[in-house]
């Protein structure tokens, strides 16, 4: 046997083609920390240095685990101080505090509109904090002005990027996964929500996109990203079908449960609903504007926290918040500070929070309005993690706003993620103990090494392939795929006793032409992979779900197994068996 005829051409290709396999599947001995998808253009992280595809470990020597330590270490390092500036006017000298806006904005230098906070400024600007503006420098001593804490990340490199902020990263992260594989729910754990849209009329195709849309958004919107979505008609019924991984059954059934009308009201008139009509801005993700504080306990021996975050409101909800309040009267017992009604949040009829509303906004358009409400828990910790994850959830609804119709959640599972990866294993050691068992038999069959060897290689190979495709493709590797990829195996082995068949049988008839021996086993293995391509094209084109991920995963691996390994092995055993 010469090492030359072992390595043909064939089997060159197939281990290039396993080479470029693993590097798709790139597999992490570490998996502790983030792994960063985007970074936004043009930001200053961008300008720093970060790159996709780094991990980041530690947020200001906080170690970062996943993306839920990751949220709340940014959180809390993007919380900053009020600040104390002075600005010069041609009117005077004006001191006060600002977080995340400098309180005033500039036409020609001349203040021309003035937030509730900044003591009335008003005249032709000079300076700010001593340092004199001028039609070009404002920006940026605006920027220099603006309070901000140092955000310090550090990479599984080594690398470190510090810099002053007071909003979060601008880049978008995910769990880092031990290789590139995506998992379906099945292994990957998560919820599975069936939903039926309910309508006093029949419900339309784009109704039912519509609202597939807004669900979307809202769960992206709350940080959950892994997320697909399908419809489907059972008896005559529209149905969506949403699929989370790694998301939680009550997180889920909170968010989606909801039809999400928000409500300002004053004296039980509405002032501004949530959804972009009313709403232009929502702070999130940035310390100055959106932030946990007053934590302490509470007389329930238990302990509570406030959370803060400002909003914009439109021109429209602007002028309803003046005509309402221009009649109210001043409420005795706050020494002249506060009107007698509050700003009370409803959310799907749900008395949420109240807000004073100061006099100074008594009939003025105010576009900022400061949202509020509690967070309760255990301990300390605990209340500011639930104040978090409730601030979280109301930026959710208003930025979303209200789903187009109502729904039903017909049925919702949850996956535990322990389960998923006890069936990964289960996968794994189910598909070695099936090779092992072939080959056994075809070696007690043909009492032959040169045969049962080549067997194993290829088998494995062609799992490998089939994997490092399915990275390439970003496919999500289900239950259904893995029996996809058992059932390509299994004509995989069909194949290549066909293969030895003919070889031998060949033998026996004296053909002595070994081309002429293959050509003879390829038109059956052809033959066999038209007839699985006819079975299952229909189950691709009209199946769902997991009949639709099984025929996926079986077509691309007995088309794997006929064009790339079964190729590979006849030369295998044409270079171990071929006598001189």
């Amino acid at each position: 046997m010469k090492l030359k005829k072992l390595f043909g051409i064939r089997t060159w290709i197939l281990i290039i083609l396993l080479i470029f396999a693993i590097i798709a599947i790139h597999p992490r001995s570490n998996t502790e920390g983030v792994l960063v998808k985007s970074v936004d253009k043009g930001s200053l992280e961008e300008q720093i240095g970060i790159k996709t595809n780094q991990i980041i470990t530690s947020v200001n020597d906080i170690a970062i685990k996943d993306i839920p330590s990751y949220n709340l270490a940014i959180q809390k390092a993007i919380i900053v101080e009020p600040k104390e500036i002075i600005v010069e006017t041609t009117e005077g000298k004006f001191t006060y505090k600002i977080l995340n806006d400098i309180g005033f904005e500039l036409e020609n230098l001349t203040i021309v509109k003035t937030k509730n906070f900044t003591n009335n400024i008003m005249g032709d600007i000079i300076s700010i904090n001593e340092k004199n503006v001028t039609q070009t420098n404002f920006f940026q001593i605006k920027n220099e002005v603006l309070p901000k804490n140092i955000l310090k990340l550090a990479t599984v490199e080594g690398q470190e990027f510090a810099y002053l902020t007071s909003s979060a990263p601008k880049v978008t992260v995910s769990n880092v996964e031990k290789t590139n594989l995506k998992k379906g729910l099945d292994l990957a754990g998560g919820t599975r929500v069936l939903l039926k849209p309910v309508a006093d009329h029949p419900v339309t195709e784009k109704e039912v996109s519509d609202l597939s849309s807004v669900l979307e958004n809202r769960l992206n919107v709350y940080g959950l990203s892994d997320i697909r979505s399908r419809t489907a008609e059972i008896n005559n019924e529209k149905l969506i079908i949403l699929e989370l991984a790694g998301a939680t059954k009550e997180e889920v059934e909170d968010l989606i449960s909801k039809q999400g009308v928000f409500e300002a009201k004053i004296a039980n008139k509405t002032v501004f609903e949530g959804g972009k009509k009313d709403i232009t801005f929502v702070c999130r993700d940035d310390g100055t504007c959106a932030f946990v504080s007053a934590c302490g306990q509470n007389s329930n021996q238990g302990y509570s926290c406030r959370f803060d975050f400002s909003i914009s409101l439109s021109a429209e909800a602007a002028k309803r918040h003046a005509e309402l309040t221009r009649d109210l009267s001043i409420d005795p017992a706050s020494a002249g500070q506060y009107l007698n009604e509050t700003l009370e949040l409803y959310l799907d009829n749900e008395f949420v929070s109240s807000l004073r509303i100061g006099t100074s906004l008594q009939g003025q358009e105010a576009t900022s309005i400061s949202i509020s409400g509690p967070g309760f828990g255990s301990t300390s910790a605990a209340a500011e993690e639930d104040a978090y994850k409730e601030m979280n959830k109301l930026q959710t609804v208003l930025i979303s706003g209200s789903l187009p119709l109502d729904i039903e959640v017909v049925r919702i599972d949850f996956i535990s993620p322990v389960l998923g990866q006890s069936f990964v294993k289960n996968s794994i050691l189910i598909i070695l103990l099936s090779i092992l068992g072939v080959s056994a038999v075809i070696f007690i069959v043909y009492r032959s090494f040169k045969i049962v060897i080549p067997i194993i290689i290829t088998l494995l190979s062609e799992i490998l392939l089939i994997l490092g495709f399915a990275a390439l493709i970003k496919w999500n590797i289900d239950i259904a795929s893995i029996a996809g990829i058992v059932a390509a195996v299994g004509t995989g082995v069909d194949d290549q006793i066909v293969i030895i068949d003919e070889i031998k049988r060949g033998e026996q008839q004296q053909i002595f032409d070994w081309k002429q021996r293959i050509k003879r086993a390829f038109f059956i293995i052809f033959a066999a992979y038209v007839a699985t391509l006819a079975s299952m094209l229909p189950l691709w084109f009209t199946g769902a779900g997991l009949l639709r991920g099984f025929a996926v995963t079986t077509i691309i691996g007995v088309s794997i197994g006929v064009f790339i390994t079964r190729p590979a092995y006849a030369s295998f055993l044409e270079a171990l068996l071929k006598k001189e």
